[in-house]
């Protein structure tokens, strides 16, 4: 049993993952911090609260008025699109360059794309006409 979770633990995708995982927190923090720090108070003042993350709209309620807080949302919303250009930029972006480096490298190249089904079956056709005209 306990070989069995130790092949677990140790496979590469397991390890790749935390290793992804515990980078994502620390590097959201750094993200979370510039877009508090620096967008949130840009965009504020464009807002009549002065600040992004507590703008709300107040509506009229039967028992009082309802606070829609679509600054917190927008916030978040900027906080995601920001992590997620970082990361395309920051890793995907020239992982994938390398990758194409490397297949180039190696003289690798990419493979036709499978036919589709409309294409085998034409393919199919084809032939069975070209016999029975035989």
């Amino acid at each position: 049993m306990l070989q069995g979770f130790k092949d677990f633990i140790m496979r590469g995708n397991v390890v790749e993952l935390a290793v992804a995982v515990v980078i994502g927190t620390a590097f959201t923090a750094i993200v979370d911090a510039f877009v508090a720090s620096i967008i949130n108070p840009l965009l504020g003042a464009f807002v009549p609260t002065g600040d992004l993350a507590a703008w709300a709209i107040t509506i009229p309620g039967i028992f009082g008025p309802a606070h829609l807080g679509i600054g917190g949302i927008i916030s978040a919303l900027i906080n995601f699109l920001a992590v997620a250009a970082v990361v395309y930029f920051a890793l995907v972006l020239p992982m994938n360059k390398l990758a194409e480096r490397r297949a180039a490298r190696l003289g690798l190249e990419e493979e036709a794309p499978a036919p589709t089904q409309e294409e085998l079956l034409t393919q199919i056709r084809d032939l069975l006409e070209a016999q029975q005209k035989r």
